[in-house]
């Protein structure tokens, strides 16, 4: 038990980032990697890891995606990936599409685990990615983005601790980040 000049260690974030494609997740992910510290987990590294033959073809991973949550092995998918997450440290999981993620992540973690939603307009993703993403032409990115692995997405919505808009600049999605991590501390630490 600490001294009364010891402060414990709060209660561990477990933060789960979910939204369409190119809303900005893997951007937060790698934000609270790199300036919170956070160990960074993306379910799409573990289907990977677990099942793709090419990891680096995202359609390939769809289709894969789309087999496992059609075929009942979610829970699975959610099995592999929570155990790759590091005992006592802040986790950022990147990559939630079902209901089922958002459940396992909550049943294992409860008061630690939040769930963040991305939120960006269509125009406004294609603009994120167009140039310099696997999306070539923005037919290429709708098809990616009306895949029905990607469906299930919105039903997180209603789930989410907060809802972030990413309409703007980089700068303004993580300010509004860091308002959102520094409000689950502040409710971790009652």
């Amino acid at each position: 038990m600490p001294s009364h000049t010891q402060r414990a260690r709060p209660e561990r974030l477990v933060v789960g980032i979910t939204g369409r494609i190119g809303s900005g997740k893997t951007s937060v992910g790698e934000y609270l990697k790199t300036t919170h510290g956070f160990q960074y987990v993306r379910y799409s590294r573990v289907l990977s890891e677990w099942l793709a033959k090419d990891p680096e073809s995202k359609l390939h991973l769809q289709e894969i995606g789309w087999e496992v949550m059609a075929g009942g092995m979610q829970s699975e998918l959610n099995r592999r990936l929570i155990a790759q997450i590091m005992p006592d440290v802040d986790v950022a999981v990147d990559g939630l599409r079902h209901r089922i993620d958002n459940v396992s992540l909550r049943n294992c973690y409860l008061s630690s685990f939040y769930l963040l939603y991305i939120d960006s307009p269509l125009n406004t993703r294609w603009e994120h990615l167009e140039g310099h993403s696997r999306y070539k032409t923005l037919a290429s990115f709708e098809a990616a983005d009306s895949h029905p692995v990607e469906q299930q997405i919105e039903s997180l919505r209603d789930s989410a601790a907060s809802v972030i808009g990413n309409n703007g600049s980089l700068q303004d999605l993580y300010a509004v980040v860091d308002d959102a991590i520094r409000y689950f501390r502040k409710v971790n630490d009652k």
